[in-house]
């Protein structure tokens, strides 16, 4: 039950009360009992949270059982342990776990090292990019099965043209769902140029585009590695590209029932955006159009 209100709370927001709840087949009375409950619950222990914030700060590795010896023999507070449990349960009083961040790679540090260097398009003029010249990439997340399930996209899509050579669709976010794109794009650009030799792909610092396995791949290909410094303020272009295609295929996203499904749908409608879509930036022709008149006149 509490993972399914917690859903509900996570997805109401963008897909309305109504549909949250039937993807999950919780009953609105049951959804408007509990976060009352929870309300009333919040409220009437809500004395406790200074002292439970000051506990989990000072022994973040404590559980609730030992929280609630420090909140009596500290604090003052004689409170049922199963009370703090609760309290942690609800995510009103969170414990503060110390996480250890791990060392950066050898990769990072060099590109923390450049500076504004690392990114190799800061101040070029972006009118005298040529088509299949520079790329862009990142991962975004595609909410499925009418809500209750999520996946991740990475596509590939070039800066001149806005064509998508290649994609990848998983449950991960991750260097093997990242390489997957890689391999995608790689297949379709063979046929378009004769090497990737000087390419630029660019990406922000996620510990994927900074990981020896993504990073030797595309090195080695003979691409040149440029980085987005404030995020996705330095890839505007991707987040663009994310926007259109998510509130465009809104619909057909949501009704997919599976991974199989949703690779699918992403599929056909990235083929309709090379082939068919009509960009206002590209003079209202697809992307694909663009390509094949660059190759004509070239």
């Amino acid at each position: 039950m509490e993972a399914k209100v917690a859903l509900v709370a996570g997805t109401r927001e963008a897909y309305g009360l109504g549909p949250s709840l039937r993807a999950v087949e919780l009953a609105r009375s049951t959804w408007h009992h509990h976060t009352r409950t929870r309300v009333r619950y919040a409220e009437k222990y809500a004395h406790l949270e200074a002292s439970l914030k000051a506990i989990a700060e000072a022994h973040p590795e404590y559980g609730y059982r030992r929280a609630a010896v420090e909140l009596r023999e500290t604090h003052g507070y004689r409170v049922n342990r199963k009370v703090v449990a609760r309290l942690h349960q609800l995510g009103d009083l969170p414990l503060r776990r110390t996480v250890t961040r791990p060392k950066p790679s050898a990769i990072r540090r060099a590109i923390d090292a450049a500076g504004p260097r690392a990114n190799l398009l800061s101040g070029r003029l972006k009118a005298e990019i040529g088509a299949l010249e520079v790329f862009y990439t990142d991962f975004t997340e595609l909410v499925y099965a009418d809500g209750a399930r999520k996946a991740w996209l990475i596509p590939i899509l070039d800066h001149a043209t806005k064509y998508v050579p290649g994609f990848a669709v998983g449950a991960s976010a991750n260097s093997d769902l990242a390489l997957s794109a890689w391999t995608a794009a790689e297949r379709t650009l063979a046929r378009l140029r004769n090497s990737l030799g000087g390419v630029v792909v660019h990406h922000d610092r996620d510990p994927v585009f900074t990981g020896y396995a993504w990073t030797g791949r595309l090195l080695s290909a003979g691409a040149r590695l440029s980085h987005a410094l404030r995020g996705p303020r330095d890839n505007p272009e991707m987040e663009s590209f994310f926007g259109r295609f998510k509130v465009e295929n809104r619909s057909l996203i949501l009704d997919a029932g599976s991974l199989h499904e949703l690779t699918a749908v992403v599929r056909d409608r990235i083929r309709y955006y090379n082939r068919v879509r009509r960009h206002s930036s590209l003079g209202d022709r697809p992307p694909l159009t663009i390509i094949e008149d660059f190759y004509r006149e070239g």
